[in-house]
């Protein structure tokens, strides 16, 4: 049994019963794009902070203005680990999903170097309900955004792994991030990743319509605390063949104007 179609019968742990926040967007039909974002306010999505509850909106981090969902810390004083996620409220298992984001303004004091123009967008992520109130990152497939800086090379369209392995080129990937062979994006442009997943099959990303990186067989790392748990509820089967959507707040202010996804049959 793979996470997706386990999900029913995990429903304790990763059930698919939908966050309490009501959808506003049409119900996504295979073979034609639908916006997951109606441009005025978080229906159908909520929001988990390290630290948090689910749905608490620490320190408005998460925001709609001007038509765009906007991460902001203009409330913050410092950062303090507040690392946060934007989960839409239905599971994927295939799909094409389209992204247009931008980074704008600088990063959060007492953000990690690391965190510098850093977001993404994670797929094939655990139910927010199942994240403990104190974890970073849920156990997904991160699609990495990275701004570039002023000097250095800076792929987008990277793949990190919380949690999780993958496959590429017939090798299990255990290290956590992988750059993909886009070109570094400096300043505050609008960008577009479209990833195309194929449940536990073949996963790609493009960045502004070029394909960047490709890796199959995502699985969950039985060495990783809060995937064990994930593990242990789905009887010791590691594959994953769908989950949730969530936007990253990592640090760097960053909006997203477009998040568009089209269901397929395989």
């Amino acid at each position: 049994m793979c996470w997706f179609s386990g999900l029913i019968a995990l429903s304790m742990l990763v059930g698919m019963s939908s966050p309490s926040s009501a959808q506003s967007t049409a119900e996504p039909a295979k073979g034609r794009w639908t916006s997951l974002f109606n441009g005025k306010n978080l229906d159908g999505w909520v929001m988990k902070l390290k630290g948090s509850d689910l749905g608490e909106n620490y320190k408005d981090t998460f925001r709609v203005e001007d038509g765009v969902i906007r991460v902001s810390y203009d409330k913050y004083e410092k950062f303090n680990g507040e690392f946060g996620h934007l989960f839409f409220h239905q599971p994927f298992s295939k799909y094409k999903l389209r992204i247009e984001y931008r980074f704008v303004g600088e990063q959060c004091p007492g953000g990690p170097g690391w965190a510098y123009r850093n977001s993404g967008v994670m797929i094939h992520s655990q139910k927010p309900e199942t994240m403990s109130k104190d974890q970073e990152f849920p156990v997904s497939i991160e699609v990495q955004f990275l701004g570039g800086a002023e000097r250095g090379t800076r792929p987008t369209g990277n793949v990190c792994t919380p949690g999780t392995h993958i496959v590429m080129d017939g090798k299990l990937i255990t290290q956590h991030c992988n750059d993909s062979k886009s070109p570094t994006l400096r300043g505050d442009q609008w960008v577009t990743i479209e990833v195309e997943a194929h449940g536990n099959g073949t996963i790609k990303h493009f960045v502004n319509g070029e394909l960047v990186i490709q890796y199959e067989k995502p699985q969950l790392d039985p060495d990783d605390r809060d995937a064990a748990k994930l593990l242990k509820a789905n009887n010791g089967e590691k594959a994953l063949s769908g989950g949730y959507i969530a936007l990253q707040a990592e640090t760097a202010p960053v909006e997203f104007r477009k998040i568009e996804i089209m269901p397929l049959d395989d």
